[in-house]
């Protein structure tokens, strides 16, 4: 919970839990997913308060105000006192739900679906690509 007056943008990432890793921060910054005004920074970057940074992780985009430094990685809900999440609520919502989108399931020990069971399957995981299939053959 100390503060210091220079810190690096990998280890302030890491520090407030957007990055499990510190490595992991380090390379998202070297890939040119961690911005500043449009701009891709360096690992090296040094953090100053005030200062918003727009983080793409995966699928997810956040945008992340600093409110303080942390040097040292510490609990969740210490971490969150530090930066101010800016996404808006329509990002965070749109990726929020693809992970609660309809999930097939089969009851435990039924065993494996039938050819008419796999072919109803498919047809709903993909509706629109039976045509793209037929003209293939050709």
């Amino acid at each position: 919970m100390a503060e210091k007056e220079k810190l690096r943008i990998d280890k302030y990432l890491w520090a407030i839990r957007i990055f499990k890793t510190r490595t992991l921060a380090t390379e998202a910054c070297k890939a040119g997913r961690v911005k500043l005004n449009g701009q891709n920074i360096k690992p090296s970057y040094e953090v100053k308060v005030g200062e918003i940074y727009h983080v793409s992780k995966g699928v997810e985009r956040k945008q992340l105000k600093v409110r303080g430094l942390l040097a040292n990685r510490v609990d969740a809900k210490t971490a969150v006192t530090f930066y101010e999440d800016l996404t808006p609520v329509e990002e965070t919502q749109r990726f929020k739900s693809m992970f609660h989108s309809p999930l097939l399931k089969r009851d435990r020990g039924t065993g494996r679906p039938t050819k008419k069971d796999r072919r109803e399957i498919d047809d709903l995981l993909d509706e629109g690509t039976e045509a793209d299939w037929e003209t293939d053959g050709e």
